[in-house]
């Protein structure tokens, strides 16, 4: 026993009692004891009692809940989603077209690793400097507003384009010097 709490035992201990004391009769093994009913039939003079998870119901025949009433008298939404806030989560500009600086940075970052796939990273990186140069014009006119990626796009290509034809140089000059027959 905590002192300063006199009855009470904040580990759920009970006080040391008689142990020639007469005891209540204990339930049998695995039963919770009952208030002198059979098991899961109710006193016919106790109150009725609604089932677990039901609210009572006034003056309404058993099962049934009266419709419900809001206290305030607001409008309830159907069944659906549930209110829309217009403001709610990031906010985003009305009538923004993002598609090109999007696609032109992925086919930019896609193109400097297909050059090693038949050389089919200079036409992936030809498209990706278009629609580059594209997506940074919809910037411009304010229709747009990710200039980074199109810029992203945009060098990615070029570079991959760049590269696949430094890559088709040296594959020439490889070509040339190693020609049977001359020496």
């Amino acid at each position: 026993m905590q002192p300063g709490n006199p009855g009470q035992d904040p580990y759920g201990q009970q006080p040391n009692q008689d142990p020639t004391a007469p005891q209540p009769p204990a339930a049998p093994y695995g039963q919770q004891p009952t208030s002198g009913q059979p098991y899961g039939q109710q006193d016919p003079y106790a109150a009725p009692q609604a089932p677990y998870g039901q609210q009572p119901t006034s003056g309404q025949p058993y099962g049934q809940q009266p419709p419900y009433q809001d206290p305030y008298g607001q409008q309830q939404p159907q069944y659906g989603g549930g209110p829309t806030y217009p403001n709610a989560g990031y906010p985003q500009a009305a009538g923004q077209n993002n598609t090109l600086g999007l696609v032109s940075m992925i086919l930019g970052i896609a193109s400097i690793p297909l050059l090693c796939c038949f050389y089919l990273g200079i036409p992936v990186g030809i498209a990706a400097v278009v629609t580059g140069y594209l997506a940074r014009q919809k910037v411009a006119q304010g229709q747009a507003n990710n200039a980074g990626q199109a810029k992203a796009g945009l060098i990615c290509g070029a570079v991959g384009v760049g590269l696949g034809i430094l890559l088709i140089i040296l594959v020439v000059v490889a070509q040339v010097v190693t020609l049977p027959g001359q020496a």
